[in-house]
């Protein structure tokens, strides 16, 4: 990109507030892809930090910024239903290059300037990517623990199978995650404010 032209990126970006998520069920409350990144960066945040604790070198603001990013690619493809995205293998990889199509169409249309950006969108290193998707799915499970908290047995089974996934992790980080920080999530604001 030429550095006089104006960029699309940031503009297509904030349109993730109109993607829904958690299309196939019934929410109480919506959530939008923007927020659930959001979400994800503070978790994966945290989930470096305490990696770091545990005897890790990671910079827990990259990772962050690594997870604010790493739904980059839907807000060209939509948020394709897990059930969906999952079905074969053949679907998951299809759907893998699609995403991946997508991020280098919105990244090229950054300022040459701007370009470290474009790692964040497609980049990390396997530890990094591994503890963006540990937060994935710690958010995916606190979206579960809310809705069940508001009475909506709908995401009784996606709470159950989502913490065996999180069991399965074998993470510390995950662990303490669980069973330091999740459970207020279904708290009134209350409860909550009387835990200060």
């Amino acid at each position: 990109m030429t550095e006089d032209k104006e960029s699309v990126f940031y503009a297509f970006l904030s349109r993730m507030k109109y993607i829904g998520r958690w299309s196939l069920m019934r929410n109480t409350r919506t959530e939008n892809v923007l927020e659930h990144s959001a979400t994800v960066a503070m978790f994966a945040h945290a989930l470096a930090l305490l990696r770091n604790i545990n005897g890790g070198n990671l910079d827990a603001d990259r990772v962050g910024m690594l997870a604010l990013y790493h739904e980059t690619g839907e807000v060209l493809t939509g948020d394709l239903p897990t059930p969906v995205k999952y079905f074969n293998h053949d679907i998951t990889s299809a759907y893998k290059e699609i995403e991946k199509r997508s991020e280098k169409r919105l990244t090229d249309s950054l300022p040459d300037k701007l370009q470290p950006v474009a790692e964040l969108v497609s980049g990390g290193s396997e530890e990094e990517r591994r503890i963006v998707k540990y937060a994935d799915t710690l958010a995916a499970y606190v979206k579960c623990v809310e809705e069940l908290s508001q009475g909506n047995s709908e995401f009784a089974e996606a709470e159950r199978s989502t913490l065996v996934k999180l069991h399965a992790y074998n993470s510390p980080e995950v662990e303490y995650f669980l069973s330091h920080f999740v459970r207020p999530f279904g708290m009134s604001l209350d409860s909550l404010s009387a835990g200060l």
